[in-house]
């Protein structure tokens, strides 16, 4: 059975997170968990798939992976997107996801 909360499942090793994409603001950060979606602020324009890279870019930084581990599972060309995080080496304290279990 997978863990799950508001706005985020484990699927095995993989941290599935809804979330609300917030383009062209003025730095990257995370709102935090607003009708059963994360928020996120990007600083990127929605053209040609630069919010998208700078997301992934950005939760890789914040969950401690590489870029390549963090892909957008749906969502593409909308604000409402799926994230998924490979393996996350850590989870930002703020956000209140549990850890996955083995």
């Amino acid at each position: 059975m997978a863990e799950t909360g508001p706005f985020w499942r484990w699927q095995g090793e993989v941290l599935s997170l809804r979330c609300q994409v917030q383009p062209r603001a003025s730095a990257d950060r995370i709102i935090g968990e607003h009708g059963g979606r994360l928020r996120i602020r990007i600083s990127a324009v929605p053209s040609e798939g630069a919010a998208n890279e700078r997301l992934c870019r950005f939760l890789a930084s914040e969950f401690g992976v590489a870029p390549g581990a963090v892909e957008i599972g749906t969502g593409h060309g909308s604000r409402f997107k799926t994230a998924l995080v490979r393996a996350p080496a850590r989870i930002p304290p703020d956000l209140g996801i549990a850890p996955a279990r083995a």
